[in-house]
């Protein structure tokens, strides 16, 4: 799953209509990310370069990407020395892994200089350097002291070096069927795939396996084991990716499991897997990665906007339900307080037998049917009047206690599933505003100190708008407040009402305008309550459906939480949405 260079040699290609267009606009959204926006002759084109070890590329993106209300001072940066500068090249060496962007901006002189952008894709030593006419590192993302590297050190104001190069592989684009017997004679016993990515740069293992898997036919044939034929097969098909590459005619394919998990990608056809995996087909290469990382992207950022809320949310779940079972531990305590209201009722049935003074009462229980005896301890500085009272307080106290702890587990349980439903919204937040409103929910209820905003505090974001294919608008609520004004007094009685059945999830509203909705529009409407709820990956989601007449919230109850009656249930696949949203 790794970006190799020839795919970056793809990439630069398709940045190249970037050549002669000016820097427009600078965000960086998260902390190892960047979006640059330039201004072209053909109109506006966004780049976006993430620096994360899973997910590190660049591309350009159609994505729509929510940036944060203060710039990083790296942003700041970029913004001070490249805004309206003109893209005058882009250069790779090789089929090394970095893209070389070189501008020409002016100085707060307004004097012209040379900058160049370096964009190192590389795993976890990912980074992103911006580097005077001179050669030296004005900034990078990642600074990288001499504690953390010997040997290439990343800071302001050192020379740039190149990441160590393997001069012995070859380009994908300049080896030969000749250099390729020879380099592999010279490989020692191993797998096909492995020796070849050590002889060529820049290909990925995806991409030596399906040159293995063309050439042995599938067969696992070691290096020493290799025929002629097998050689013959293996130029052929790296000249023919060549080929491909070279003429515009590669294919752009993602691998993705029947379960619907992305694995891999590449810029040739992936044939080695045959069933197993469903193959997806692409224009670009920047359209394949913007499809292939887009969802893990904005959950990361999400991820990185909320970690603070997402670490309250987990210490609040296991204190409550800490709390809650110590409750129902004392409430099986309670279960005995019978038998104290027995022990004083026998007491005081014998006192004639008893004096002061005595250890315990053996008595006949005549509370059961045979009246066995039964032995009542007693304390022997009390009267048997003093000891009876002492068991029907004990009797009081836990009957009591019963009534408390019932309604405080109740309490409880309710709360959590209420912070289990936010950490569920959360999960699911597509924007910061989002977040933002979860975290204003949460200080009404008291869980956090509510937060400070500059001047006025943003608007809460309104609910998700879709259409039905019949045409019925249906409202999708962004978190627990959203769910009840949309529910209790947004939508009209006649409205139809879904949610997910026993599953944390937003409310979902189908405004029918007197009009009753089809079944194919209440499927719609339940696939998208069921996607918009905890339930999104399952197969088999069911959701209740109902008039909103039918819907009250209790009295006290937590935010989202109502009753409904009169309800039916569907079952949905919401994973059918996924390639319609």
């Amino acid at each position: 799953m790794a970006l190799d260079g020839t795919f970056l040699h793809l990439i630069k290609q398709e940045l190249s209509v970037l050549i002669d267009g000016r820097v427009d606009k600078i965000h960086q959204p998260s902390k190892e990310e960047i979006l640059i926006a330039f201004r072209t002759r053909n109109g506006m084109s966004k780049v976006i370069i993430n620096l994360s070890a899973g997910t590190a590329r660049i591309h350009i993106t159609k994505a729509e990407i929510e940036n944060p209300k203060v710039p990083p001072m790296f942003c700041m940066l970029l913004r001070k020395h490249l805004s309206g500068a003109k893209l005058i090249d882009i250069r790779q060496v090789g089929c090394e892994r970095v893209l070389f962007f070189d501008f020409d901006g002016t100085n707060e002189m307004g004097d012209h200089v040379n900058l160049t952008l370096c964009v190192e894709i590389m795993g976890r030593h990912s980074n992103l350097m911006l580097i005077n006419g001179e050669g030296r590192i004005i900034d990078a993302i990642k600074r990288v002291g001499q504690d953390l590297s010997s040997v290439r050190p990343v800071l302001p104001n050192m020379v740039y070096a190149m990441p160590p190069r393997d001069e012995d592989k070859i380009s994908l684009f300049d080896i030969d069927k000749e250099q390729l017997s020879e380099r592999i004679s010279l490989l020692s016993e191993m797998k096909l795939d492995k020796g070849l990515m050590r002889i060529i740069e820049g290909i990925s293992p995806v991409f030596a396996r399906e040159a293995e898997f063309f050439a042995t036919r599938g067969e696992e044939v070691s290096v020493s084991e290799l025929s002629d034929d097998h050689i013959d097969r293996l130029a052929f098909f790296l000249k023919n990716c060549k080929n491909e590459i070279s003429e515009g005619k590669n294919t752009f394919v993602t691998l993705r499991t029947k379960e619907g998990d992305l694995k891999d990608f590449c810029f040739c056809n992936i044939t080695q897997y045959g069933a197993l995996m469903v193959k997806k087909e692409f224009e670009s290469g920047s359209e394949l990665l913007d499809y292939f990382y887009t969802a893990r992207d904005l959950a990361s950022r999400m991820k990185q906007r909320a970690s603070d809320l997402f670490k309250l949310i987990v210490t609040l779940s296991e204190r409550i339900s800490r709390r809650v079972s110590n409750q129902k531990q004392e409430l099986r305590e309670c279960d005995d307080r019978e038998k104290f209201k027995i022990y004083g009722d026998l007491i005081m049935s014998n006192l004639y037998r008893l004096e002061k003074g005595m250890s315990e009462a053996e008595v006949e229980n005549f509370y059961e049917e045979d009246c066995p005896t039964v032995k009542i301890p007693l304390d022997k500085r009390y009267t048997p009047t003093q000891n009876a009272q002492k068991y029907y307080n004990e009797y009081r106290k836990l009957d009591t206690a019963k009534k408390h702890l019932t309604q405080l587990i109740a309490d409880g349980e309710a709360e959590i599933l209420y912070i289990d439903s936010v950490f569920d919204l959360l999960s699911r937040a597509s924007t910061e505003s989002e977040v933002i409103d979860l975290r204003s929910e949460l200080a009404e209820q008291g869980y956090v100190k509510a937060p400070r905003f500059k001047g006025k505090p943003p608007k809460a974001s309104p609910p998700i708008k879709y259409t039905s294919p019949n045409g019925f608008e249906i409202l999708v609520g962004r978190n627990n407040k959203q769910n009840d004004k949309l529910t209790l007094k947004d939508a009209d009685k006649s409205d139809l009402w879904l949610h997910t059945k026993n599953i944390h999830g937003s409310h979902v509203i189908i405004k029918c305008k007197g009009v009753e909705p089809d079944d194919e529009t209440i499927l719609y409407a339940a696939k998208l309550a069921a996607y918009h709820s905890k339930g999104r990956n399952s197969a088999q989601v069911p959701v209740d459906y109902t008039q909103v007449r039918f819907v009250k919230k209790p009295s006290g109850a937590k935010p989202g939480k109502v009753i409904f009656t009169n309800n039916k249930t569907v079952y949905v696949n919401p994973t059918e949405l996924e390639n319609d949203l």
